[in-house]
């Protein structure tokens, strides 16, 4: 996920974005502790797009 494509998006929408990838990992989590997770790798990138989201809707807030 681009930050680009994030910026366009409006606040509503990047709070449900983050919801979808704290859903995400919770279950990426839960995979690796029952050791069903193939690809550990998966875990740092949605770390980095929750990171990304938040960093946008506090951008977001400061410019309102």
């Amino acid at each position: 996920m681009k930050a680009s494509e994030l910026r366009a998006k409006t606040a509503a929408d990047l709070n449900k974005e983050l919801n979808e990838l704290l859903k995400a990992q919770f279950s990426l989590r839960m995979q690796l502790a029952t050791q069903q997770l193939n690809n550990t790798s998966e875990i740092k990138k949605v770390r980095r797009d929750i990171a990304r989201v938040r960093t946008l809707i506090g951008e977001k807030a400061k410019q309102s």
